[in-house]
């Protein structure tokens, strides 16, 4: 198989590269590398819409560039909550970013196995998956800005977005899970 480097792909690949950046600036001793790093995650959230929307658009789909770009996005999600736990040390965060990530590699895995007995299309994305995303997204955003903006306490939003990221993920799983199940209880 011939791996195509086209322009959705290349994205992909920006994305993965945006993780060691968005570390070494969450660690930078500097008043603003909370608005980097936030604005970073901005632009990899940027690339994970724009590569999807161009590969459909422009009909460059490939095999490669849909097994990167989940890849490229639960790398990102979870890098970036493993950093946010660490300096907001709490259980109420480590647990929803615990369910979150594990989650993601139960499905990763799961997809996995049903494109080995031929079934992937029985846990494609689903709008649920959508929401958690979008929700997980600003939750993630929120907590590493971190600071009140206007008096809105964007921190405490993040948690709360978290959370809520977190029963969408428990609630997908399940959805994914059944569909799964359904499959090989009936061959």
């Amino acid at each position: 198989m011939i791996i195509e480097f086209n322009l959705p792909t290349n994205l992909t690949l920006l994305r993965i590269a945006l993780i060691p950046l968005i570390t070494a600036v969450f660690y930078l001793p500097w008043a603003y590398s909370n608005v980097a790093c936030m604005l970073i995650f901005l632009v990899a959230g940027i690339t994970d819409w724009l590569d999807g929307y161009l590969a459909r658009k422009m009909s460059l789909e490939t095999p490669f560039g849909a097994f990167l770009d989940p890849v490229a996005d639960k790398l990102m999600v979870a890098m970036v909550l493993v950093l946010i736990v660490q300096q907001q040390a709490s259980p109420y965060l480590a647990i929803p970013a615990a369910i979150i990530i594990g989650r993601e590699i139960t499905i990763a895995s799961l997809r996995e196995w049903m494109a080995e007995i031929g079934q992937r299309a029985q846990v494609k994305v689903s709008q649920l998956g959508k929401w958690k995303t979008t929700a997980q997204m600003l939750a993630i955003g929120m907590l590493l800005y971190r600071e009140d903006l206007l008096g809105i306490p964007i921190n405490y939003c993040g948690y709360g977005l978290l959370y809520i990221a977190a029963i969408l993920t428990l609630w997908s799983m399940i959805n994914y899970l059944s569909a799964a199940l359904a499959v090989l209880t009936a061959k």
